[in-house]
């Protein structure tokens, strides 16, 4: 397993932990960190091993977002507005598409995504938990998304914010900046956040969910997963139909005979993932 200095990378039986690792700046995102979680996501997805993921931050942070320091040095005049991370400009893919920063790839990555929220998101940190399938966050956390308030436009971070919140909750954080925040309780409240545990406990807590979506066929899982990510960026009947063609990709594998037999034998399944 490769070796990181801005993430750690943990597996345990069939999950996945990532582990944004720059604390002293509050996991600020930066180039290397791109690099490394685009690494460490790529592995997660191919790993016949790994049927889940977990996210979530070192020290007192979750991720507040683009590093302040490397946005200052933008080189505006060579590349206006695209991050090319040392790329010609506009050769990749990448520099055409939304910016993802942290971000799994979401809408491409099949296996589910936990994300557990230890303390302050913030910025391009929001969208950890914005495209997480299950978050988990500490008493502890909070959200704030600041950047008008040092002179860039929230982006796709409101875009995101705006599809799980009311839209005049969404509208405040985002005009207010740093003048506003979501604590804990408000997110939980609003949805954002589908549990709160303490602080201590928040890391264990993580694995035993992580354990019980494990538990389930993962086929099974993924396809669902699919079907509904997918199916919010389509109208209604085409989602239907989209989800009915992943339902019947699963039912032609080996998990879908075992989970039945199981049943009807009451023993526990033994998922094969194929």
């Amino acid at each position: 397993m490769s070796e990181y200095d801005t993430i750690e990378f943990e597996v345990r039986g069939r999950t996945a932990c990532v582990t944004l690792n720059r604390p002293e700046v509050l996991n600020a995102i930066n180039d290397e960190m791109i690099a490394e979680l685009n690494e460490v996501y790529a592995e997660i997805e191919r790993s016949p091993d790994i049927w889940t993921v977990i996210i979530t931050g070192a020290g007192r942070a979750l991720c507040v977002g683009a590093d302040v320091n490397k946005a200052a040095d933008h080189d505006m005049e060579n590349a206006p507005g695209i991050d090319n991370q040392g790329e010609p400009v506009l050769s990749s893919l990448r520099q055409w598409d939304a910016p993802q920063e942290a971000t799994p790839p979401w809408l491409q990555m099949t296996k589910p995504i936990i994300c557990a929220v230890n303390g302050i998101a913030a910025g391009a940190g929001l969208d950890l938990i914005t495209t997480a399938d299950i978050t988990i966050a500490s008493d502890r956390a909070s959200l704030m998304d600041p950047h008008v308030s040092i002179g860039v436009t929230s982006g796709r971070e409101g875009v995101r914010l705006a599809r799980i919140l009311p839209l005049p909750v969404a509208m405040r954080l985002v005009l207010m900046g740093k003048h506003e925040r979501l604590d804990a309780q408000r997110a939980y409240d609003l949805g954002i956040f589908t549990e709160l545990v303490e602080h201590d406990k928040l890391m264990d807590r993580a694995w035993e969910v992580a354990d019980v979506v494990n538990s389930n066929a993962p086929l099974a899982v993924r396809g669902s997963r699919m079907a509904i990510r997918k199916g919010l960026t389509l109208p209604i009947y085409e989602a239907e139909l989209l989800a009915e063609n992943y339902r019947m990709k699963v039912a032609l594998t080996k998990d879908a005979i075992e989970g039945p037999r199981a049943f009807l034998e009451k023993r526990k399944p033994n998922w094969q993932c194929r």
